[in-house]
């Protein structure tokens, strides 16, 4: 096993899409609610996740990426690059 990892952390997102806004709305049972504007057509919606995380979180779009959920509501979220207390720091909820 190599001693090098990155980091990473999952994360458990419920999205609301078509939304006025793109927003965080906070922790709904175990999951982080956000809000995303676009429709979930043609993987729209996940795009926008993706690029609204990274933004947030201060990473690049390509250590983000949808490890469950691409066509549900319910997603699991994985973010390279950041440990849990980061991830939570990061999104100031917790």
């Amino acid at each position: 096993m190599a001693s090098d990892s990155v980091a990473a952390v999952h994360l458990r997102v419920l999205l609301s899409p078509r939304a006025g806004k793109d927003a965080l709305v906070g922790m709904q049972g175990e999951d982080l609610k956000i809000r995303i504007a676009a429709p979930p057509v043609d993987g729209a919606a996940n795009a926008a996740l993706v690029k609204f995380l990274a933004k947030t979180l201060g990473v690049t779009s390509d250590r983000i990426s949808l490890v469950a959920g691409q066509t549900g509501r319910r997603k699991i979220v994985k973010i390279e690059g950041l440990t849990e207390s980061q991830l939570w720091a990061a999104l100031d909820i917790r």
